[in-house]
């Protein structure tokens, strides 16, 4: 598998010879020429997971990828855009998707709560190849290889991200979400992620735009 990190939440994943793009948002960058993609997969509504400004333009360069979102964006995008719900399973190519999760953290008792999809993408040997949560804190029944993480949050505290990746105990987590924390920062959130991960995960931070086997 490889991934390649655009920043904040949106990231490329190259499994079985699919192309999948996670969570293209305005805190991203460096996505906006992709073209060639199977599959834009969109957690939730939030900008800085669906852009509004650049979203319609990359949809546009890819003519050919399914598009997918939890049932409340997807309702919103219209179109071509195909709600999934937590136990839906489809495939792109050789890859098997399965919808988790259904709902985003909590920001403020006050703030509703929207729909956040999870996905799962896996085959044949293993339903969780890779894991990415978008706003939530799910943990799913079946062992997680590669964790993208949500490293920073309104709504997350680091115990309890570090509580997270314990509870998934994933082979690999690669930080997420760190968009809203100046870049001299992060170091504050991964040194505590990297000391404080369970035995057997690795904790690694992805370049910028470069892509990564994993």
């Amino acid at each position: 598998m490889r991934l390649t990190h655009f920043g904040h939440s949106c990231v490329l994943v190259e499994l079985h010879g699919s192309t999948i793009l996670f969570d293209p948002g305005n805190f991203s960058h460096g996505f906006e020429g992709i073209e060639g993609l199977d599959a834009i997969m969109v957690t939730h509504q939030h900008p800085d997971h669906a852009d509004p400004a650049r979203l319609p333009a990359l949809v546009e360069a890819n003519p050919g990828a399914a598009l997918y979102a939890d049932p409340q964006t997807a309702q919103q995008l219209g179109g071509r855009w195909t709600a999934v719900r937590a136990g839906d399973e489809f495939d792109i190519g050789d890859v098997r998707v399965t919808g988790t999760g259904g709902v985003h953290a909590t920001i403020h008792p006050e703030i509703p709560v929207i729909d956040n999809t999870a996905y799962l993408l896996g085959d044949a040997e293993s339903p969780a190849r890779l894991l990415h949560p978008g706003d939530s804190l799910f943990v799913p029944d079946h062992d997680v290889d590669v964790l993208a993480l949500p490293a920073a949050a309104p709504w997350l505290k680091i115990w309890e991200a570090i509580d997270y990746l314990r509870a998934v105990a994933p082979r690999l987590a690669v930080p997420i979400h760190q968009g809203i924390v100046a870049d001299q920062a992060t170091g504050i959130f991964y040194g505590r992620y990297s000391d404080m991960a369970p035995e057997g995960t690795e904790f690694r931070v992805l370049p910028s735009e470069s892509v990564v086997e994993v």
